[in-house]
């Protein structure tokens, strides 16, 4: 089992940045793919970005490109996600998961293992 705490979200205005991160704990953190992904309301949960074991490659969905950053600390057990240049359409709780190794290219919810409870992030007009 590995358990997952997000933190760092928040109310910030269009324009502005967050830093999200992502603490894991249990098995070996090195031993998985991670990734976010984010929920709004009345919406699917969909994909934000993902990163290797060991942080070398990392995958990002076409709306977030260029503005979101994701990176990971393995002697921290910590992924984060740095979100800049903020819109009201990236309003959601964002999640982060887990996923083996093999699958750190994934962008379906279903190939992930271990979830997070989620924070809210909410961007101002």
């Amino acid at each position: 089992q590995v358990q997952l705490v997000e933190s760092g979200g928040g109310l910030v205005q269009a324009g502005g940045s967050l830093r999200l991160s992502c603490a894991a704990s249990g098995r070996t953190f090195s031993d998985y793919a991670m990734a976010w992904f984010r929920q709004a309301p009345s919406k699917e949960r969909e994909f934000v970005a993902s990163i290797s074991w060991r942080g070398g490659s990392t995958l990002y969905a076409d709306s977030v490109k260029g503005r979101f950053t994701i990176s990971r600390d393995n002697a921290k057990n910590t992924v984060y996600l740095q979100m800049n240049s903020l819109k009201p359409e990236d309003t959601a709780v964002y999640y982060c998961a887990a996923a083996p190794r093999a699958s750190w290219f994934r962008t379906e919810a279903a190939y992930y293992l271990y979830w997070g409870q989620g924070t809210q992030v909410t961007v101002s007009s």
